[in-house]
C-alpha cells in the first residue's frame, strides 16, 4: 500500500467521522484527484482484508469504522449510561455544535446544566470557555463519532454544520463577539437541523441500547 493510502487511513482513523474528498485532500496535503486515487487504493486494500474495520461511503463522505458484526463490542467495552434527556441534549449538540451553553439552555431548558457535565464525563462532549467568559462552547468529541457512528444525516447538512462551526470559532477567536449569520443557506441549515434533532436523538438512543 502506498504512503498516501496509509496517510489517508491515519486521517480517517484520527478524525473518526466521515470526510469529503476535499477534506481528505486538505489534511493529506495533496490535490483532490491525488486524494481520490489514494482513497480508492485504500478502499481496495480494505476490501481484500479479513479485518474488523472497513471504509464506507455515506452522503457525508468516507469514514473508517468497525464492521457491523463487531458493533456489539463497542457497547460491551465502552458502555454509556445516558438518560433520555441527556440523549436529546447530545443530539442537539451533535447537530448544532459548536453551540454555546447559553444557546443550549434556550433550546433544551435548565436540564442542560446537569446533562453537559454528564456528557463531558462520558467523553462524548468537550467544553471550553468563550473569550468573553460569559458562557462556554460545547461540541461533540471524536469518541461520540466512534461510539455512535452517526453518518446518515440528510445530504448537505454535515457540510453546512462544518462551515458554520468553523465560522463561529473564527469569529470568536478574532474579536470575541457573538457569531451572527443571516445567510440563506444557514437559514436552510436551521430548518433542516430542527427536522433531524428528534430523528438523531432516536438513532443515538437506539445505538446506545444495542
Amino acid at each position: 500500500m502506498s504512503r498516501l493510502a496509509s496517510t489517508i487511513e491515519a486521517i480517517l482513523y484520527l478524525k473518526a467521522q466521515a470526510l469529503t474528498i476535499a477534506q481528505i485532500a486538505e489534511f493529506a496535503g495533496c490535490d483532490r484527484s491525488t486524494a481520490e486515487e489514494g482513497l480508492m487504493e485504500l478502499m481496495s486494500d480494505y476490501a481484500h482484508r479479513d479485518s474488523a474495520l472497513e471504509i464506507i461511503e455515506t452522503e457525508s463522505g468516507y469514514s473508517l469504522q468497525l464492521r457491523e458484526m463487531y458493533q456489539n463490542l463497542v457497547h460491551a467495552l465502552i458502555p454509556a449510561d445516558l438518560g433520555v434527556g441527556a440523549l436529546r441534549t447530545l443530539a442537539v449538540i451533535a447537530l448544532k455544535g459548536p453551540i454555546t451553553q447559553t444557546e443550549l439552555v434556550d433550546i433544551r431548558g435548565s436540564g442542560v446544566y446537569q446533562h453537559v457535565p454528564e456528557l463531558v464525563e462520558q467523553g462524548f462532549v468537550r467544553k471550553r470557555k468563550k473569550v468573553d467568559g460569559r458562557s462556554s462552547w460545547v461540541q461533540v468529541t471524536d469518541k461520540f463519532h466512534q461510539y455512535f457512528q452517526i453518518n446518515q444525516l440528510p445530504q448537505g447538512v454535515s457540510e453546512l454544520i462544518r462551515r458554520r462551526s468553523e465560522a463561529k470559532i473564527e469569529a470568536e477567536d478574532l474579536d470575541g463577539e457573538d457569531f451572527v449569520d443571516d445567510s440563506d443557506e444557514m437559514e436552510e441549515l436551521e430548518e433542516m437541523e430542527d427536522e433531524v434533532i428528534s430523528e438523531t436523538s432516536e438513532e443515538i438512543s437506539s445505538e446506545e441500547t444495542l
